[in-house]
């Protein structure tokens, strides 16, 4: 009796030992918070890129490790209340869809690792210290590559080659703003084109500019434009560029991919599956000050015909035959 006594009393400290074990190792699947300023159906693509990238690494989600998705849905003053929610939670890391979503998150931790996705200029903006030595609680991806401005001009004089007058929107308060005019202004004293700059601070904006561009006998647009304002507001933005047949060359595909006309820039998709490597490195003890900055390496062309048609613009074929998608 005694010995049963005895292996039922081991056999039910084995059963707590175990239940305790499988308790902590379920506390201790990893919570990653994703905050966007956009809603899911406007960023399905990036979404899923990063998606992607966890499960190469091995994560699959539910399993062994849990995403806590905040979506904005174009209320940038609601951000900052989402990134709160995400610090009370006790996320491992909050990995952001953009700069607006970066500021709030900074402003909610200085401790919990922040993975920003495709932010222009961190340094300049403060994220970061240098691109190489992060120095705080922020790391991650940038698309800084200012001299993609001159190669979208290169594109729209090939494509319009008796182009002469363009219109630049863009939001002068925008960080890398200033040295993407730099690269502009000197590819355009190269093509011999004359600028004409409206600064588009809010979505009220948007009609005033397109107008004054207009009438500024622009033949061409280069969009610089903040991202919050491009998220919000793709439908009146593709509709005033038709409504004033004007070209446009946008600095990002979800425009294009709303009616837009065209767009170069970096490939945003890549960036999203890459931040799954700094998220599986921080998860694994490295520190985000210690993991550089990595900047882009994926470019794409997009061209929507569709859009090209409804403007009266024909694209030439050698132009055409470069760009890495068509839109049709």
């Amino acid at each position: 009796m005694k010995k049963k006594i005895t292996v039922l009393t081991l056999a039910l400290m084995l059963f707590a030992v175990s239940f305790h074990a499988e308790a902590q190792q379920a506390k201790k699947v990893p919570r990653i918070g994703y905050l966007s300023a956009t809603s899911p159906s406007a960023n399905l693509a990036r979404i899923e890129a990063f998606r992607q990238g966890l499960r190469e690494l091995g994560y699959v989600e539910g399993k062994n490790i849990i995403i806590e998705n905040r979506y904005a849905e174009g209320k940038l003053d609601s951000l900052p209340a989402l990134a709160a929610e995400l610090v009370r939670l006790k996320v491992d890391v909050i990995v952001t869809a953009g700069p607006a979503a970066t500021r709030p998150a900074k402003e909610a931790t200085s401790t919990i690792p922040i993975v920003m996705t495709n932010e222009g200029d961190p340094v300049r903006t403060g994220f970061v210290a240098s691109l190489a030595q992060p120095g705080g609680n922020i790391t991650g991806l940038s698309t800084l590559a200012p001299e993609l401005s001159g190669k979208r001009l290169e594109l729209l004089k090939e494509i319009i080659p008796k182009l002469t007058r363009v219109a630049v929107l863009g939001t002068s308060t925008n960080p890398g703003y200033a040295q993407a005019l730099k690269e502009i202004e000197l590819a355009a004293g190269a093509f011999k084109v004359k600028l004409q700059y409206l600064d588009v601070l809010d979505p009220k904006d948007l009609e005033t500019a397109f107008r004054a561009a207009s009438k500024g006998r622009a033949e061409a647009v280069l969009w610089l434009v903040a991202g919050g304002v491009a998220n919000s507001q793709r439908t009146q933005i593709v509709d005033l560029a038709v409504k004033n047949r004007l070209p446009v060359m946008y600095s990002a595909p979800s425009l294009v991919e709303a009616g837009g006309l065209m767009t170069y820039g970096v490939n945003q998709n890549d960036l999203d599956r890459r931040a799954a490597t700094y998220v599986d490195k921080i998860l694994k003890g490295a520190k985000p000050a210690d993991l550089a900055v990595e900047q882009p390496k994926q470019f794409e062309f997009i061209i929507n015909l569709k859009a090209a048609k409804q403007i009266g613009l024909t694209i030439p074929p050698n132009v055409l035959a470069r760009a890495d998608k068509v839109i049709k």
